[in-house]
């Protein structure tokens, strides 16, 4: 592939977003020339922000309040001049735009989405479900869409009249809208549900719902949860200021939600804008992980191409630096909560089903087996089981450090939990003589030795007593192989192989915030260098950190979750990073850091492949039984290449 080609192909795939928004213009019901201008003036100031797909509120020419108006003859003549007008207007800017109008077709008067592209109508959408009932009365004037695509002559041009309409991109052919119009939302069977099936991405909703109390969540909720069911991108547009206030009082609420998730709101009677980066290629790698997502026939939907330039620079979306945690206190503790009682249930299961006498683990006085242990005794309690029954044992070997030793003492004197101590500096180096190493070569068979001599012995001890050994890796450590095979690497129940690093240290912290007993050792445990200790300390301290040697695990979380659950490419998760951790690292030091990832996750998949049981929590497992099949000779080349 030559260079030019290779740099086109790479700027194309960073065009997997788009910035949309839903705009509320100030209106005079009946005054369309007016309307219009308004609604050019919105156009304008969003798409110098970026917008490149924009929905106006539902009858947004006209109004929606005009009554009896839309029976009026110079109000829909009055429309279409001014559809043209705006159309006309917007001919050097190639946003696609959704506005809202009346226009009487084959004798009948339809409530219609007009789309307007680079100064044309490129066509237009009728409403499927008039409302007739409470304050609305809709079929007094409006009759709902027809079945299939029919052609309308617009001042000489012929334009696609029809419901089943979708607008696809030609330069991003992932980027396919459709419209319906307010009340089709709140239908059993959503029009958009059509859409999407069809392969639409994003779903504009022009609406002109009025604000009744409790309306505006419950429309959120809908949109959302629509956007979920249909994976894709909701944009709505609701009328707002200007509307007649003589029964209805309207707030102009709008809000861009992407799969059940809202990313943007313009809240009730304000101007803020609702303009969001949609990730509109990550909506298409979720449908394609979806077997049940099925595709409708070809011939549902009448194509219309565009041709758009996208140059999203992502400035209107939030890239969490730790996309496993969530952002607010209440739901972090909620999600804590939650993930400790799906280890805990799943542990007591396994205990429970083998008959477990006892439940063996490794403490070194770490985060993951403080975890491990937290989880050993919460399943226990499920059970109606005491403390004794587990074994902790803390093994000192020659890169055990004071601290550690010490925080796991305190740890299992708190929970009341019987600790037993085995010394296994002898026992290594006996083993290092019997393979003729020497004693002084801190080699990777010196680090390993100590891992695979502690696995034995918890093994063993899970023999004699009955038990089973509790694994304590987590999931972090699984993608990048940070573990000794069959050494820590093995255990007869992975309790955290489905948490990531980042989120084990916030569920410790959860737990000492709500176990004042625990509060003083956690915290402290929580203060200690996360370190494998299998070189010696330096005067009693640990000299070995696991991050200054791979990196921050935060990096490589953030890495984990950006490839797995999005299936992003290297040097758009590079693109990401430098934007979620701005200020904290500096690109290079980001893309050294994905590089070890990739390298250690491509060499490490044999690791994976042999992995124990153990709990899935989240939407990330690295599992061979669940989530995650890889061939272990798998080439990476094409991942590091992209990083070059």
């Amino acid at each position: 592939m030559s260079k030019t080609t290779e740099n086109v192909s790479r700027e194309y795939t960073y065009d997997g977003f788009v910035t949309v928004c839903s705009i509320a213009p100030g209106l005079r019901p009946g005054n369309c020339m007016y309307n219009a201008a308004q609604i050019y003036s919105e156009i304008t100031r969003h798409t110098a922000l970026g917008a490149k797909v924009i929905c106006a509120p539902e009858l947004s020419i006209t109004g929606y309040t005009c009554g009896d108006l839309f029976l009026q003859d110079t109000l829909l003549a009055d429309a279409l001049v001014a559809l043209k007008a705006l159309a006309r207007s917007t001919q050097r800017d190639d946003a696609l735009i959704f506005v809202g109008l009346p226009v009487t077709h084959m004798g009948k008067l339809y409530n219609v989405a007009a789309a307007i592209q680079n100064g044309e109508v490129i066509g237009l959408m009728p409403k499927s479900y008039p409302p007739n009932y409470g304050e609305f009365y809709e079929l007094r004037y409006f009759t709902p869409a027809f079945k299939g695509v029919e052609t309308f002559l617009f001042y000489g041009e012929e334009v696609p009249f029809g419901t089943d309409l979708l607008f696809r991109c030609s330069e991003f052919p992932e980027l396919a809208v459709a419209a319906e119009i307010c009340e089709d939302l709140w239908t059993p069977n959503p029009p958009s549900t059509r859409h999407t099936l069809a392969g639409a991405t994003i779903i504009a909703n022009l609406s002109a719902g009025d604000e009744t109390i409790g309306k505006e969540s419950y429309r959120k909720l809908l949109a959302c949860a629509q956007s979920g069911r249909a994976v894709c991108s909701y944009i709505y547009a609701n009328a707002g200021y200007g509307e007649s206030t003589g029964d209805m009082v309207f707030s102009g609420h709008g809000f861009v939600c992407e799969n059940a998730e809202v990313l943007s709101e313009r809240k009730p009677f304000t101007n803020d804008p609702a303009i969001a980066d949609i990730d509109v290629r990550g909506l298409a790698r979720d449908r394609r992980y979806l077997n049940t997502f099925e595709r409708a026939e070809a011939d549902t939907h009448q194509v219309i191409r565009f041709s758009q330039k996208q140059r999203c620079k992502l400035k209107y979306r939030y890239i969490s630096p730790h996309p496993f945690v969530p952002s607010r206190t209440g739901e972090l503790y909620a999600r804590c909560e939650e993930i400790i009682c799906m280890q805990s249930s799943g542990l007591a299961k396994r205990l429970e089903h083998v008959g477990a006498k006892k439940a063996v683990i490794g403490v070194s006085g770490g985060l993951d087996s403080t975890l491990a242990l937290l989880i050993t005794a919460r399943a226990l309690h499920l059970l109606g089981r005491p403390g004794e029954d587990i074994l902790a044992v803390t093994m000192p070997g020659p890169g055990t450090s004071r601290l550690t030793k010490y925080n796991a003492e305190r740890l299992c004197a708190s929970l009341g939990v019987e600790l037993r101590t085995i010394d296994i500096t002898a026992s290594v180096a006996q083993h290092l003589e019997d393979i003729d190493h020497p004693q002084d070569e801190f080699s990777t068979t010196y680090e390993n030795a100590q891992a695979r001599m502690r696995t034995m012995i918890l093994m063993d001890l899970a023999n004699k007593h009955d038990g089973i050994v509790i694994g304590t890796g987590d999931l972090s450590e699984l993608a990048l192989g940070w573990a000794t095979y069959n050494g820590d690497h093995m255990s007869m129940y992975g309790v955290n192989s489905g948490v990531p690093k980042t989120l084990v240290r916030y569920i410790v912290e959860y737990i000492a915030s709500a176990e004042p007993l625990l509060s003083e050792v956690l915290k402290a445990i929580l203060n200690t260098p996360v370190s494998p200790e299998l070189l010696p300390p330096a005067e009693g301290e640990i000299s070995q950190k696991t991050e200054e040697i791979i990196g921050p695990y935060e990096l490589h979380d953030f890495f984990l979750y950006h490839m797995i659950r999005r299936g992003r490419e290297p040097f758009l998760i590079l693109k990401l990073a430098c934007k979620a951790f701005n200020g904290w690292y500096e690109e290079e030091e980001i893309r050294r850091v994905l590089k070890t990832f990739y390298r250690r996750f491509f060499a490490n998949q044999f690791k994976r492949s042999a992995l124990p049981d153990g709990p899935k929590v989240g939407s990330v497992t690295l599992s061979p039984r669940a989530d995650w099949r890889m061939p272990s000779d798998a080439d990476g080349d094409a991942w590091y290449r992209s990083l070059d």
